[in-house]
């Protein structure tokens, strides 16, 4: 069981990105998707959620307006892009996943993807 992302790196404030998560060894279709972060000596946070039910979707205030997930069940992929980027945005960014209507606890993270916003 593996999700890896992908697509973070540095740009400039103001500038997009398009992480990608991409899972293995499990179906996404039966899980909830999310992303957060974690900059430097701050807890870790929500950005985003997607649910496996009706792909109902949440972001945190600090972000809304300036990012969207996306699931593409068929490539077992969650997506994130995010527009308008601040340097108050750096951060690593993380994804996970959680089994819904789970028996036993079935919770994944990813390895994380470094995104920095320059000034």
């Amino acid at each position: 069981v593996q999700l890896v992302e992908s697509g973070g790196g540095l740009v400039q404030s103001g500038g997009s990105l398009r992480l990608s998560c991409a899972a293995s060894g499990f179906t996404i279709s039966s899980y909830d998707m999310s992303w957060h972060r974690q900059a430097p000596g701050k807890a870790r946070e929500l950005v985003a959620i997607v649910r496996s039910t009706g792909g109902i979707t949440n972001y945190a205030d600090s972000m809304k307006g300036r990012v969207s997930i996306s699931r593409d069940n068929a490539k077992n992929t969650v997506y994130l892009q995010m527009n308008s980027l601040k340097p108050v945005d750096t951060a690593v960014y993380y994804c996970k996943a959680v089994r819904v209507r789970a028996i036993v606890d079935e919770t994944y993270w990813g390895q994380g993807t470094q995104v920095t916003v320059s000034s």
